[in-house]
């Protein structure tokens, strides 16, 4: 697997807790603690992405809009 789908799976295995949390009311200061941990993960995860080595064969004047 590559490096930087790492944190991805991360912050969303992290986000589905915290949601599940929610809606099963756990105790408020679980769901305080998990949500104070959000913006460290989120950073982390878009760090990691933007610091990846990823190589694309196109330029920007080629695919300057990339949807597909």
């Amino acid at each position: 697997m590559k490096n930087y789908l790492i944190p991805v799976f991360v912050a969303t295995g992290f986000l589905l807790i915290y949601i599940t949390a929610i809606f099963v009311n756990l105790n408020t200061a679980i769901i305080l603690f998990l949500f104070s941990l959000s913006p460290l993960i989120l950073i982390w995860m878009v760090f990691k992405v933007l610091k990846a080595e990823v190589e694309t064969p196109f330029t920007f004047d080629d695919r300057w809009y990339e949807d597909q």
